[in-house]
């Protein structure tokens, strides 16, 4: 059974930055798309950020372009979204998802996802 087991969420100063990391178990990530997904209380899950099975092709949305860069490690089977620059719009609950159609921006797309894991941006 694939299981998606993220980590490094927390609270942050606006300004400050954290590291979130999602480990696949029993899933060669080689093969799939990845990406991260938030959403935030009241709201519907948003794209954040996702990469292809190739990391040539990688997507952010508008709101954290400039301040967020995901990549990949398929030996490892770990995907990082490195945030920077947080504000406090970014307060979520953060979602891994795993799919097999690049560049997807829709949760229904993706097959597998993480538990989630809380950031808070606030001072």
């Amino acid at each position: 059974q694939v299981h998606l087991v993220e980590s490094g969420g927390g609270l942050v100063q606006p300004g400050g930055s954290l590291r979130l990391s999602c480990t696949a178990s029993d899933l060669t990530l080689d093969f799939y798309a990845i990406s991260w997904f938030r959403q935030a209380p009241g709201k519907e899950r948003e794209f954040v950020a996702g990469m292809g099975r190739s990391e040539n092709f990688v997507e952010y949305s508008d709101s954290v372009k400039g301040r967020f860069t995901m990549s990949r490690d398929n030996a490892k089977r770990t995907m990082i979204l490195q945030m920077n620059s947080l504000k406090p719009e970014d307060t979520a609950v953060y979602y891994c998802a795993v799919g097999r159609r690049d560049g997807s921006r829709k949760p229904d797309e993706y097959d597998y996802w993480g538990q989630g894991t809380q950031v808070t941006v606030s001072s």
